[in-house]
């Protein structure tokens, strides 16, 4: 994205990338807990994933908005990196018992 200075195809394709690995990464921990069971330990850690479901819905609206204004798409990416940064206290609950 650097070198085409921010461009919205660029915005657009970095957008798909971040989009299809929310994707793998809803899917992989959907087959953990339906092989674990909901009421695992991983089950009960991640819950109802409410940051894979936001994520995804965030880049696909980003992916739109990289051609309207890029500079917005690039916020929301990085919106949706310091919700994966905020530590979710669910897993730490479940360490503990």
């Amino acid at each position: 994205m650097g070198e085409n200075q921010f461009t919205a195809t660029p915005t657009a394709i970095y957008g798909v990338v971040l989009f299809l690995a929310a994707i793998s990464y809803y899917i992989l921990v959907h087959v953990l807990i339906e092989h674990e069971g909901k009421q695992s330990f991983i089950g009960n850690a991640i819950g109802k994933d409410f940051k894979g479901k936001i994520s995804i819905f965030l880049y696909a609206f980003a992916i739109l908005m990289a051609y309207i204004l890029p500079w917005a798409a690039q916020l929301i990416y990085v919106i949706v990196a310091i919700i994966w940064f905020i530590p979710d206290k669910r897993i730490e609950e479940n360490l503990i018992k």
